[in-house]
This record gives C-alpha cells, structure tokens and sequence, in this order.
C-alpha cells in the first residue's frame, strides 16, 4: 500500500515537472532579443519598457554615429575569470549582431539621426531605433548609462536556460582542464569556483576574504537595482515619470511635485494587478481555447474566402478581356470592309484610266468609230460613244482619287477607357457619413439629416442607431435601437420620450459592406408635446401686433409687445401672442 502511495506521488512529481518543462520552453519566444533573436544576456530597459541587450544597444548607437554614450549601468568589476588566460567558454562574450541585420534595421525608417558634434548649443539627445515598436526612443544625454537592468528578466532567462539542460554541470572556472564541478560563485568575483579555487583565490586575511559565497551559476547580477544617475539603492517609484528613484533622486529639481510613493507599495500595486488579471486569465482558459477556435474557423473561412475571390476577379476580367477581344474582332471587321470598298473603287477607277490610253480600251474603240464614212451609223454608234469620252475628259480635268487612303476616322479614342481601367479597383465601403446639424431638429419628432463626405463611395442604405443617455445604464454592451435599410439621406424618427436626450449615430451600407459610423449628436427633445396649430380666419387676428407666416403654422408678436405662454410646461418653435392663444381655445 505504501508503495503504490509512494509512486503515485513520484507520478504527480514527475508530471508536475513535465509541466514545468513545457511551460519554460514554450516562452523561449518571450526570451530573445528582438535585435540579435538570441537570448537576452543583460538586457536593458528602455523608456518604452521593451528590453534589448546591452551589447546589441551599444552596437546600435556606434551604427548611428554615437560614440561613447553607450556605458554600462552596471559595469563589470575586474574578477580572476576577466583575464584572457583564466576566462571560461562559459562566459565568453556572445557574438555581436551581424553588420546586415543592424544595417536593416537602421534603414528601415527610423532611428537614422547621427550624433551631434562638440560645442552644439543644445544638450545631445541620444535617440534609440526600438525594434519592438518601430519608433525612436529618447534615452537623454547619458544614453545607456541612464538605463537600467532588467534583473528579473536574467533571473527568469537563467532559470529557462537550467530548464532546457537538465543535469548540466557548472564547472570551476579557474580550475586547470580538465576542470572540476564548481562548488561555489562569487558575485563580486563574477566567477564560480571549486573548493580549491575558492580558498586559492580568496586567501585569509584578504579584502576577498569578506566575499560572501553563493550558489554556483552562469549569470551573475547585482544585489539589487541601483540608480544609474547616483549609483545609489533605488527605494522609491515615482508616478509621474514612471520610474524607480533613489533617495536623491527624491530632494532633486527633476522630480520636485511629482507623485512618488514607496517601491513596497508600487510593488504590492502591481504585483496584485498582475496576479489579478494572470488569475482571469487562468480563471478563462475555456474562453481562451473557444476565441482560439474561432480564430482558426476564422483562418478557414478566410483562406476558403481569399480564394473565392480570386477566383471571382480572375473571372471578371477574363471577361473583360473576351469582351475586349470581341469589340477587336468586331472593329478590325469594319475596318476590312471599309478597305475593300475603297480597293474595289480604286480599282475600277484604275481600269478607265487605262482606257484613256493610246490604243487600248475606250480610246482605241473611238479611232475605229472616226473611220466610219457611213453618216447615219455614225451618228448612231458616236452618240453613246461621245457621252462616255465626255465622262471620261471631264474625269481627267478634274482628277480625283475614288477613294481616301486615310483610316483617320477608325482610330479609337480610348483615353476614358485606359482611365477606368487604371482606376479598377476593389469596392470600398461608404465613409463615415456627416450629420447636418443645421437641419436636424428634435421636436415631437426627430428630424435626422446627413451627407457623405465628397470623395465617398456611394451608399445603397444606411442604418441609423438610436439610444436615450439619460436613463440608467444597463449591465453588459450598450444596446442601440436601430432602422435597417434607410433610403435616402434624412430619417424621421417618431414618437420620442419627452423630456429626453437622445444620441444618434449614422452609417453607410453598398456591395463592399458597413462603412464606419458618424460622429455621435445629441438632441434634446422638449419637456411637453409641442403645439400645432392653423388659424382660423373666421375669428380674426390683428395685424398690427401679428407676424404669420404664410402656411399659417408660426406666428410671433411684433417687437415691442409683451408675449404669452400658453402653459406652464408648454414649449413650442415659436412665441404666441394673446390673439392665437384667445383664438385657439375659443
């Protein structure tokens, strides 16, 4: 029974282990640095709060032109490992980013600003190419001095690195090969050490032998963070700047009337909201795996789509171009018909201009008519004759080609055409429409009145949403009455709450989809229904103190006169006089 007890709690331990495996190796991601995508060897942070290493940062700002701002906010003491004969494999330094990558990165647009020369008349701002998030980020005039050390990073890259080579042993650095298994490190040695090495390196009575020893590792760091500006133990976190300070950096003039509190407290602050969203998040990992199903019907959906529409353009403008083809066919058919006419004129004009000539055709059947003696047959014979050489002299005075040989009148005009054809492109979704304030109005009635912006794609509808914003608000999304499929560019909503303020919001609709909504407008409708009115000329009124308007709707008094209100919560358009009002009621 113990023993089935026994391997099941070494099961869970080893699952346990597993998990804690797999949850390491899966955020090496989170792990590397964004400009060398190798793992973050004393990463710095930038005022951005992304993290980039500190050889990978100076590298950068040499390639920019800044030289001698990229200081370490730690520097490294001089330790038994530091010398050339003694340095560990271990801890020899990481190779620096290929000159191509940083020379990418540089010309990507951004962070191209070279450092200024001495004597400018305004301090050098240091400016840093954040890979991240693809802007440039001030670091001031210390540069990388002023930045500080990512230690939980280190610690958590460490513990990832113990993960991954499970059973790898720490060897003494100082040790002659074939090296021992180090017992011991040093932090301010920056080293570890066997037994041997340690005692060696750290004799009695020493100033090393005050060196605290600690448990061996590849990474040492500092104790804690220390304010780059005053080397001192930051204790405080200001607000303001959001930024860890010390205690000088407290009586300052940088943070005089900034907010700063204790780092205990920001710590327990932030660490209670990062455990408090980490806990929704493990507290939804059902909602997590559902969004992440949908994403990838999503992905489905899109790729069966994005085919969908290729296909569908590629049909299109095959037939537009089987269009075009038939318009060429047709074209080049005109064309052909045109041109044999005019050969086949040509031609025949051709053939009696060679009639014309000395001995052939027409002029050599006219010599033979001119032998004739016989005057009755040759009257008969030169009529006909003498029409066709009269043609043919007025032919040859006036001579003129049967037919043009110019096809200037079958040249095509296909400017509009190429312009449209350049301008093919994918439909777009309306504009946001704008909402005419001058012409909306809330009364009994709520008059809605808008217009697309001029370079608009046309809108087939439009919906219009509507919500009151004086009523208590209910838990979950806002909820918006909406009117599908408005025609036109005006609405009329009827039958509002008195007393109310409604915001209202319009969109456009056409073949692409939504467009996006208007800006929001609020309206206010009056307190009581609104006074209608017509009047009636059988009671009369009096011109003199009356101003109507010519549908009879509005009235208003002539200035000078008191006016009247017809009740006490009465609010119409317009001011009504003693005559309306006696008229109405009458």
């Amino acid at each position: 029974m113990a023993e089935g007890e026994d391997m099941q709690t070494f099961t869970s331990i080893m699952d346990a282990l597993v998990r804690i495996s797999t949850s390491m190796k899966n955020m090496e991601k989170e792990l590397l640095c964004p400009v060398c995508q190798e793992m973050y060897k004393q990463p710095l942070v930038l005022p951005c709060t992304h993290n980039v290493c500190q050889a990978c940062a100076r590298e950068v700002l040499g390639q920019q032109g800044y030289i001698g701002h990229g200081g370490d906010p730690s520097s490294e003491p001089t330790s038994p490992a530091s010398t050339p004969s003694t340095r560990s494999p271990r801890l020899s330094r990481r190779t620096l980013p290929k000159p191509d990558r940083l020379d990418r990165l540089l010309k990507s647009g951004f962070g191209t600003y070279p450092g200024r020369k001495r004597g400018a008349l305004h301090p050098q701002v240091i400016t840093f190419p954040c890979p991240a998030c693809q802007g440039d980020v001030e670091l001031g005039e210390r540069g990388l001095a002023g930045l500080f050390r990512n230690l939980t990073l280190e610690r958590v890259v460490e513990r990832y690195r113990q993960s991954v080579s499970v059973g790898g042993a720490i060897l003494c650095q100082l040790c002659k090969p074939p090296p021992l298994e180090a017992t011991k490190g040093c932090t301010e040695c920056r080293a570890t050490f066997c037994n041997e090495c340690f005692k060696l390196f750290h004799p009695w009575g020493t100033q090393k032998a005050q060196h605290e020893p600690t448990l061996p590792t590849l990474s040492f760091r500092p104790k804690g963070l220390m304010c780059p500006d005053h080397k001192e133990e930051v204790t405080h976190y200001c607000k303001t700047c959001q930024r860890l300070v010390c205690q000088l950096c407290r009586v300052r003039r940088t943070h005089s009337g900034h907010k700063i509190t204790p780092v205990l407290s920001a710590y327990q602050a932030l660490k209670d909201k990062l455990t408090k969203s980490l806990t929704y998040i493990l507290g939804n990992q059902d909602t997590v795996q559902t969004q992440i199903c949908e994403l990838e019907e999503t992905v489905r959906h899109t790729e069966v789509s994005g085919q969908q529409a290729k296909e569908e353009v590629s049909q299109l403008v095959r037939g537009l171009g089987a269009v075009l083809e038939e318009k060429r066919a047709s074209l080049l058919q005109a064309i052909e018909e045109c041109q044999q006419e005019r050969l086949a004129r040509l031609s025949a004009q051709i053939q009696e201009h060679r009639s014309l000539l000395d001995g052939s055709g027409l002029v050599g059947y006219a010599q033979e008519v001119l032998k004739e003696t016989d005057q009755p047959c040759f009257v008969q014979a030169a009529k006909q004759l003498h029409n066709r050489i009269a043609r043919a002299t007025e032919a040859l005075q006036t001579f003129r080609p049967a037919a043009s040989s110019s096809f200037r009148h079958c040249q095509l005009d296909v400017g509009r055409e190429m312009k449209l054809l350049t301008e093919l492109n994918f439909l777009r979704v309306p504009e946001a429409p704008v909402i005419d304030t001058q012409r909306t109005f809330a009364y009994d009635q709520i008059f809605l009145c808008w217009r697309l912006p001029p370079h608009s794609p046309p809108a087939w509808h439009y919906t219009i949403e509507f919500r009151r914003t004086d009523v208590p608000a209910q838990p979950g999304p806002t909820r918006w009455q909406r009117r599908e499929e408005v025609r036109g560019t005006s609405a009329l909503l009827e039958n509002p709450d008195t007393g109310s303020v409604y915001v209202l919001r319009v969109r456009g609709c056409n073949k692409a989809g939504y467009g996006e909504y208007s800006e929001d407008v609020h309206l206010h409708t009056p307190p009581a229904p609104v006074l209608h009115f017509f009047l009636d000329g059988r009671w009369g009124t009096s011109r003199e103190r009356l101003a109507i308007s010519k549908d009879q709707r509005a009235v208003r008094s002539v200035p000078g006169l008191p006016l009247l209100l017809a009740a006490e919560r009465l609010l119409t358009g317009c001011h009504l006089s003693v005559d309306v009002v006696w008229a109405m009621w009458l």
